[in-house]
């Protein structure tokens, strides 16, 4: 289980996640975070946080979940309702929002318009097929994926697709 995207969770009162990983929040290990993948990048930081501050120093606070999220779940917003999806393969914890009524898609990791990260060391390939099979049949309208440009249903078919192909050429070259 890895949490990336999470650098200032701590910032928030509200805190949802995958509640499978739910008691990684707690510690926010280095590990877990990426935040070691960091330590020896000082060019990556622009302004230093503080004077005399190294990457070698960099920590992500933790952050407990105020709300642990599972595979249909609701998060009412009030004008807005999102289902919750477990979409693994590019983690085991992955999830997604997805707003049932307009077609609005969250995807995180899950997806995104640009060559999917599979060998992450909990990355799993087989479940990754079975999410993007999923994903091909799933009527968005608009997806924001954790990185790239937003995309539409037929793109994120595209994605789904290409995804597919590559695994299955793999697959048989093994």
């Amino acid at each position: 289980i890895h949490l990336d995207h999470v650098g200032s969770l701590h910032e928030f009162p509200l805190r949802m996640g995958p509640k499978v990983s739910a008691g990684e929040f707690d510690g926010m290990d280095d590990a877990v975070t990426y935040a070691n993948m960091f330590h020896n990048l000082d060019e990556a930081v622009s302004k230093l946080p503080a004077p005399g501050w190294k990457a070698a120093d960099y920590r992500i606070p933790s952050a407990p979940l105020t709300r642990m999220l599972d595979e249909g779940d609701i998060v009412d917003l009030g004008d807005r309702k999102f289902r919750v999806l477990h979409l693994p393969g590019h983690s085991p914890d992955s999830i997604a929002l997805f707003d049932e009524a307009d077609g609005l898609f969250f995807a995180g990791d899950a997806i995104y318009d640009g060559m999917l990260i599979d060998d992450l060391p909990d990355s799993d390939r087989a479940a990754y097929c079975r999410t993007m099979q999923r994903l091909l049949e799933l009527p968005i309208r608009i997806g924001h994926g954790g990185h790239g440009p937003s995309f539409g249903r037929a793109r994120m078919g595209e994605i789904a697709s290409s995804y597919l192909r590559r695994r299955e050429r793999f697959v048989s070259a093994v």
